[in-house]
């Protein structure tokens, strides 16, 4: 039987961290907060000027649309210019241990106050439980990527995007998700910190924090990447 090719690759990881001690300082939570208004900004000139897409197509695209808008808004919007260098979709990273090479968040954004090794990570998910697209498919195939170490571990935070289709929301959809994962045996998402909504004029605007269990692999004791905060921002 032929030996399984998923195995720590220590000399990525070296490469890409240089030394460096981890996690990466925190990213200010006014920051964070611009970012999703900027997010928020962007998601609403589409559902204007492609509201067919918005409404009906699929991830790929709908993110593909955003991506180009968020990099039109470097140029545009002074704040967002300030803070972002570049947004990059599906652009490729490694996991924690370099086991895995050909990570593909849905975005990157390359912040002009950070290294440009570790771009703050925005995974996007469609809710619309009708057509199967429901909060489990957004937690296991997208928050779960954040607290196993798949995406953003170098990290202290990261944002999740939910496009919104069947009226959906954090405190109706999410919170009781999370709340029902916790008792399982052992927890599914580590949740340290349920739903905090963050007040951003009409935002569906809310953190979480999660536990994570893996270690840095190149970095002596304490290695432990402590816990992430995610920042969900549902669009609808």
């Amino acid at each position: 039987m032929r030996a399984s090719t998923v195995q720590p690759r220590l000399d990525q990881v070296t490469a890409l961290t240089g030394g460096s001690r981890l996690p990466m300082s925190a990213i200010a939570d006014i920051h964070l907060q611009i970012l999703a208004e900027g997010l928020q900004e962007a998601f609403d000139a589409l559902r204007v000027g492609e509201p067919a897409t918005i409404a009906t197509g699929d991830e790929p695209e709908v993110t593909a649309l955003l991506q180009a808008r968020l990099n039109r808004m470097i140029e545009e919007n002074v704040l967002w210019g300030q803070l972002v260098l570049c947004v990059v979709r599906g652009g490729e990273s490694i996991s924690f241990d370099g086991s895995h090479l050909e990570k593909r968040p849905d975005l990157s954004i390359y912040l002009s106050d950070r290294t440009r090794h570790f771009p703050l990570v925005v995974e996007a998910k469609i809710l619309d439980d009708g057509n199967s697209r429901t909060v489990a498919s957004y937690c296991d195939s997208g928050l779960l990527r954040f607290v196993k170490g798949e995406y953003a571990w170098a990290n202290r935070e990261a944002f999740m995007l939910g496009y919104v289709r069947d009226g959906s929301s954090i405190d109706t959809t999410l919170s009781p998700r999370l709340a029902e994962a916790q008792n399982l045996n052992p927890p599914r998402y580590l949740v340290e910190e349920f739903p905090t909504r963050i007040v951003s004029g009409s935002l569906d605007l809310s953190y979480t924090r999660h536990g994570r269990e893996f270690v840095y692999v190149c970095q002596a004791p304490p290695n432990s990447p402590g816990p992430i905060s995610v920042w969900h921002l549902w669009l609808s």
